[in-house]
């Protein structure tokens, strides 16, 4: 695992795996991809890595980080030998790791396998990146049939493929299944906003593929969308990345009615999207976990790889478009007939039993 979304999403199976040590020795290894995101998330599940590469640095190109997970990865699978290495999504440390371990023929399982919008450079390089660990891969789990059907398409044989569901909805009813965590309430008293006084619209925007001029037009369509309406409180965790905190910070610091925090830790923002009115985002696990929750989504982008909960009318893809940020927005705001149809209780990534199904894969695989 690298990243934050990748722990979210493995935290579950690794919980299963750890509930049968007589069929399986786990060992967790993490390059630390994005370090100050990774640490807490996994301090959320418990997770202590039994190999940590810390291969973050500032300012790292993707050339430079492929080369270095290439090489420590590789010394990591010569020492440990596993018989499987599991790998979850579509990041560098994914693609990457399962090329090594392709180089020294250890099988890859792919969890949350085959999703796509068959554009190469959307999103970048996340799209290539999972076609590239899909052609690695012998295990695929697919989250859903859609990206089953992705996966036969592209030649993968029909029994390596399993639909097993999204493992994001297993870390959501888990940490919904606790309490508040209190920084929650310290993140909504810090900035004066109560959920019971006015809608909340939550906010992540942060892709690459919007940096520059998308994202400063996402950013002008946020803030009419605050001066339009003086009922809502719109709350937005800020990625440190500087292509996105520079903008935001220009454009939306002194925005009556927004509010620009500190990145927010897993378990305080699934609570935050049980809350939240409605959410605007480019962010995939968003678009997984809202329609769970029964919150509409406005996808801020052209192409989703997560097209099953825009089938299902639980989110809608805008773009980048400030007009579009302000008219769809207002249309949740102000129609109660459009609000209910988006707002339905639905979940087409899974019933929080994915980590489950893949678990029996496994134990079936190496009996």
């Amino acid at each position: 695992m690298g990243t934050r979304p990748e722990v979210i999403k493995m935290a579950p199976l690794l919980l299963q795996l750890k509930k049968h040590p007589e069929a399986f020795a786990t060992t967790v290894g993490v390059t630390a991809q994005h370090r100050e995101m990774l640490d807490r998330t996994l301090e959320i599940f418990d997770i202590v890595p039994d190999i940590d590469l810390d291969l973050m640095e500032p300012n790292q190109t993707l050339h430079s980080l492929t080369s270095r997970v290439m090489i420590e990865v590789s010394r990591v699978l010569e020492h440990v030998k596993p018989d499987l290495m599991l790998v979850q999504g579509d990041t560098t440390t994914v693609m990457t790791a399962s090329l090594a371990a392709f180089y020294r023929r250890v099988p890859v399982g792919h969890v949350e396998a085959g999703l796509r919008t068959d554009d190469p450079y959307f999103p970048f390089p996340e799209e290539m990146n999972r076609r590239l660990t899909s052609a690695l891969a012998r295990y695929h789990f697919a989250p859903t049939e859609m990206a089953k059907q992705s996966l036969l398409r592209e030649g993968i044989k029909s029994d390596q493929i399993f639909v097993t569901g999204n493992t994001v909805i297993d870390a959501q009813k888990l940490i919904l299944s606790r309490p508040k965590p209190p920084s929650l309430e310290r993140i909504l008293r810090s900035v004066g906003v109560n959920s019971e006084e006015r809608k909340l619209l939550l906010v992540t925007a942060h892709r690459r593929e919007n940096f520059g001029a998308p994202f400063e037009e996402i950013c002008r369509g946020l803030k009419a969308l605050a001066e339009r309406n003086e009922d809502i409180s719109v709350l937005y965790p800020v990625h440190p990345n500087p292509n996105v905190r520079r903008p935001a910070h220009r454009i939306l610091g002194n925005v009556k009615g927004i509010h620009l925090l500190e990145p927010i830790e897993y378990d305080a923002m699934t609570h935050l999207m049980k809350d939240s009115y409605f959410l605007i985002t480019d962010s995939g696990g968003i678009q997984e976990e809202a329609p769970s929750l029964g919150k509409p989504v406005l996808v801020l982008r052209d192409k989703t790889e997560r097209p099953e909960a825009v089938d299902e009318g639980t989110a809608k893809i805008i773009g980048p478009r400030s007009e579009a940020i302000v008219r769809e927005g207002e249309r949740l705001l102000r129609d109660k007939e459009v609000y209910r149809m988006m707002a339905k209780i639905i979940s087409p990534y899974g019933d929080g039993r994915a980590a489950e199904r893949t678990l029996s894969v496994l134990l079936k695989g190496f009996s």
